[in-house]
């Protein structure tokens, strides 16, 4: 409960920042005198970040007690950085898992749980949102626009003539977030959602993949540098764990179709949740 009342905190604290940028219309605006209760409209930002984020960390582990797999409940890890507020959520997986199949239902319960909640969030904000006039030698962060993203402005907005742009409600930032902690878990590497998946449809074939995918977060650093964190968290990873995943206590079941299936929607979801540049400077 700490943890969640301080990712909370943090993640209001970014949240007010979020809500004052969009009231000033890029800097259009003076912001005026602030109430006491500008923390509050933190919470635009906050509650649907948690709300993502437990419910993906819930979808595994509701998944791991259907499954009678020993997993902690979900803990929130906060961060009082700007951008984000939060490092995401966990759970403790405390013991192997028995089989292919259950591997695989329990890794892909937290991302498909996380985009069922990420979806309406997505489109409120956008609702909330509104389109307004660049400003002349505008500075600052350009967030990168997964295709989810641009298909739901479009669909909400229609196409954004050049020198407009989306003046976002903090909902959007939190669903952007979503789609980010989305497709980075769904890359098949290690254990994350995405390793569990390649290995338990592909087996021990998914090293390779492992291994290829943490030279593609390398090459991609020198794309962005806002891929250099979660580089070393991978290279951490690779480093404490190496490529290989964990086997499961029964490696020769397999995986029907419908899990297939399953399967090729993650990797929709993966495509389009991500963006080859999370964040750039407006120069």
């Amino acid at each position: 409960m700490l943890l969640l009342f301080l990712t909370l905190l943090t993640t209001s604290q970014t949240g007010v920042a979020y809500y004052l940028s969009f009231l000033i219309d890029f800097g259009s605006r003076p912001i005026g005198q602030l109430a006491h209760s500008v923390w509050l409209y933190g919470l635009w930002y906050a509650l649907p970040v948690l709300l993502i984020l437990g419910a993906h960390e819930m979808g595994h582990y509701l998944q791991c007690r259907r499954y009678n797999v020993d997993a902690s409940l979900p803990f929130f890890i906060p961060a009082p950085i700007g951008l984000t507020g939060t490092l995401g959520a966990v759970i403790r997986i405390r013991e192997s898992f028995p089989n292919r199949t259950a591997l695989f239902d329990i890794g892909v319960a937290g991302p498909i749980a996380g985009f069922v909640v990420l979806v309406p969030v997505l489109f409120i904000g956008l609702a909330l949102s509104n389109v307004r006039p660049i400003p002349p030698n505008m500075q600052g962060l350009a967030f990168g626009e997964p295709l989810l993203f641009k298909l739901a402005s479009w669909l909400m907005f229609g196409p954004i003539r050049n020198g407009l742009s989306l003046n976002a409600h903090p909902m959007v930032f939190a669903a952007w977030f979503g789609m980010l902690a989305t497709s980075l878990n769904l890359l098949p590497f290690g254990q994350l959602d995405g390793g569990h998946l390649a290995y338990a449809t592909l087996g021990r074939r998914s090293t390779s993949i492992s291994i290829l995918t943490a030279g593609t977060a390398i090459v991609m650093t020198f794309v962005s540098t806002s891929w250099l964190l979660f580089t070393v968290i991978i290279l951490v990873m690779l480093l404490m764990f190496g490529p290989r995943h964990p086997s499961v206590r029964d490696e020769l079941e397999p995986l029907g179709p419908g899990r297939i299936a399953v399967a090729i929607f993650a990797v929709v979801m993966l495509i389009l949740c991500f963006t080859p540049v999370p964040i750039d400077i407006l120069k």
